[in-house]
């Protein structure tokens, strides 16, 4: 893989980087005929980020036929590349992305004025790709705007909050911190704003409904909309089902896939009930009520073909039945004595993909997505 990025389109890249080390702690690197596909997931499979570069992008970009490359390193050791985005524009003329396989490194090389070179080596490992199952298209429920009205929206809510919940209406769209019900109304604060309607460029509703998610990686989004100043579009369906963030032009098309919280775990909420938190191995011997996930790995030999197509497959069962019934009387009674505990799910991940340049890939059928509760945020600047 040989790539150069000139001009104002070195900060675009530095900025999806830094805007996929919301997401998770690893980026996954993959050049393919139609564009570099950067990526990130995190720990429990419930967030994914995904930016896929045209070759129009790059002033040079040569990718060897029949020579697949996959691989996946720290986020950080990429973003001390770009570390400071403000003086990007002013100081690099454009950014060299060398793979080096004998090295087994990734070279990027920050060419300077005044004739000043900046090289870092980074050291990857090689890995499958992973690409999430979701179809943005067959969402009932599509917004469009301007990311400076969100920004200005989730600015309202402190760096801390994890969870904040969107309702919309014909009418109106609503995002206000999500609040245990068991919460004692003295100690909540409750924080609600309302976005009218021809706010957006693009308002569909089919659907009255409210939805609950991170909000971590929203801003990681919203960072990067509003930085190249694309719009942000938004496609969600039913509570437990994933939510789409997605931003596009010519040249590059990014889409970030968020799990929400169901209606499953919203009622176990209201009635009190508290589930045994899982034992380590979360693949085994986990004890989730409604899903099981089992991975099966595999190394694709071939070229890739198809944007993240996926070698490694997470299949999820929506409803497993447990083993004895006995068990289940005994978590009842010990659920209604302890206090609610709200739970999120992994994300599905998926294999087969359609050999386009599409991130998008066919809907699964009962498909429920929830969230994990991500780590604290910072504002974003």
């Amino acid at each position: 893989m040989d790539c150069v990025v000139t001009g104002g389109n070195v900060k675009v890249l530095a900025k999806a980087i830094h805007s996929l080390s919301r997401i998770g702690d690893e980026l996954y690197v993959e050049p393919q005929e139609d564009g570099l596909a950067l990526r990130s997931v995190n720990s429990s499979r419930s967030a994914y980020g995904c930016f896929l570069f045209a070759p129009l992008f790059f002033s040079r970009y040569i990718v060897p036929n029949g020579q697949a490359f996959r691989c996946r390193m720290s986020v950080k050791s990429v973003q001390s590349v770009f570390k400071s985005l403000a003086s990007l524009e002013k100081t690099v003329e454009k950014c060299h992305i060398h793979l080096d396989r004998q090295k087994d490194r990734l070279t990027f090389t920050l060419h300077c004025k005044y004739g000043l070179l900046k090289t870092h080596n980074l050291s990857f490992q090689d890995s499958e790709s992973l690409q999430a199952v979701f179809d943005k298209n067959s969402c009932r429920n599509v917004f469009r705007g301007h990311p400076r009205l969100l920004v200005e929206t989730v600015a309202h809510f402190p760096p801390s909050l994890e969870e904040v919940t969107l309702s919309v209406s014909d009418e109106r769209m609503w995002f206000r911190n999500h609040v245990d019900e068991d919460l004692a109304q003295s100690k909540a604060m409750l924080t609600e704003l309302c976005l009218a309607s021809d706010e957006f460029d693009h308002f569909a509703v089919q659907t009255h409904i409210s939805i609950t998610f991170c909000l971590k990686e929203l801003r990681g989004m919203l960072f990067f909309a509003d930085n190249t100043g694309l719009p942000i579009s938004m496609y969600f369906d039913e509570p437990g089902s994933p939510l789409v963030l997605s931003v596009s032009d010519s040249v590059l098309e990014g889409n970030f896939v968020l799990a929400t919280l169901s209606e499953n775990s919203r009622n176990d909420t209201r009635r009190g009930r508290s589930t045994p938190a899982p034992p380590p191995d979360d693949f085994m011997n986990d004890d989730m009520d409604t899903y099981l996930i089992a991975m099966d790995t595999t190394i694709m030999p071939g070229p890739s073909t198809a944007d993240c197509t996926s070698s490694k497959q997470l299949a999820v069962a929506n409803h497993r039945t447990r083993l004895h019934s006995e068990e289940e009387e005994k978590e009842e009674t010990a659920e209604e004595d302890g206090p609610p505990n709200k739970k999120f799910c992994s994300l599905l991940f998926g294999s087969v993909l359609p050999p386009s340049s599409q991130m998008s890939t066919q809907p699964v059928s009962n498909q429920e997505v929830l969230a994990s509760d991500s780590e604290d945020d910072t504002q974003i600047d």
